[in-house]
């Protein structure tokens, strides 16, 4: 069980590094000057390829942690474990949403700010503090 909860934490931690940076990409995409395109597409590659290295950690992420709930019964019937799966939607939820903001750079129908996404960025910061705790603490 220690692997498998070794690779899950490596796996979520590598998740979330791209969940932190690719707002970050954001930001410097909606402040590119209309005329720098090359800037723009340069940004455009890096987001692409974050995001798509981003997807594919999520999967054993997941799946890791499936293994820990359903094959090891860790968190089975505890209050902690149903809002640590909340927190766990909220992430894929906030993953999604970043995939649909791409899309909408990539087409140029990005209507925020570079400041909008400068807030947007603390979202999984605060996700990961709040899964974090629900783990360790087990407050309920």
């Amino acid at each position: 069980m220690l692997w498998v909860k070794s690779f899950h934490i490596v796996f979520v931690a590598s998740w979330f590094a791209g969940l932190f940076y690719l707002p970050r990409i954001f930001v410097n995409l909606a402040m590119v000057p209309p005329e720098s395109l090359a800037e723009r597409e340069r940004l455009l590659l890096m987001a692409r390829k974050l995001m798509r290295f981003t997807s594919v950690l999520a999967v054993p992420a997941l799946a890791f942690g499936l293994w820990l709930w359903l094959g090891y019964g860790i968190g089975a019937g505890s209050g902690w474990m149903h809002a640590k799966l909340f927190v766990v939607l909220l992430a894929l939820g906030y993953h999604h949403a970043c995939g649909v903001m791409l899309k909408q750079f990539v087409r140029g129908a990005n209507r925020r700010n570079h400041v909008w996404y400068r807030w947007f960025n603390e979202a999984p910061v605060v996700l990961l503090v709040v899964a974090v705790i629900l783990v360790v603490v087990k407050p309920f």
